[in-house]
């Protein structure tokens, strides 16, 4: 197995066993959540298997969806952030990302903070669609993504800034 494939899998059940064991008690003010698990998608590697982060995308929400009996949302989330993340890459760092020289754990830079902002603003917008699913509350859906998305943006950082290797 390569080294990568290893890292992504250790990657994988560490972010789903911090989402479940930590970030789901965390309830701030009855509806601001964050969602630190969304770094699997996020941060796996520009050149790795399409169909790969796919699959694994989907088993990482639906696994989620089991925990918190969601109703298969985060499955919904999370595949589509990760069959929109290569525009969102193109968007954010234009001819850099064809060349595959991205690399979202290193110092954070206006590129890849638009790059996390817009996915995972994407992300809580389509799971609290679906959660709440109802118009009249449509004010109730922006506040909440809103909120969360500044909630997960900061925990996401930061776990980004713990997990960043050390430079050699």
């Amino acid at each position: 197995m390569n080294s990568t494939v290893i890292i992504n899998i250790i990657r994988f059940i560490l972010l789903l066993a911090l989402q479940v064991v930590v970030c789901n008690n965390i309830d701030l003010f009855g509806f601001v959540d964050p969602y630190p698990y969304i770094l699997f998608i996020l941060l796996y590697p520009v050149n790795g298997n399409k169909a790969g982060l796919l699959v694994s995308a989907f088993f990482l929400g639906l696994i989620l969806d089991m925990f918190m009996n969601s109703g298969g949302a985060h499955a919904v989330a999370c595949v589509t952030l990760a069959y929109l993340r290569p525009v969102f890459f193109k968007f954010s760092f234009g001819i850099s990302y064809e060349y595959q020289t991205v690399r979202i754990n290193d110092r954070l830079s206006p590129e890849r903070f638009s790059f996390l902002l817009i996915s995972v603003v994407t992300h809580h917008l389509i799971l609290y669609l679906l959660e709440i699913f109802r118009f009249s509350l449509a004010w109730d859906i922006l506040v909440r993504t809103l909120l969360s998305t500044v909630f997960t943006l900061i925990t996401c950082i930061i776990i980004i800034y713990l997990i960043k290797p050390g430079k050699q």
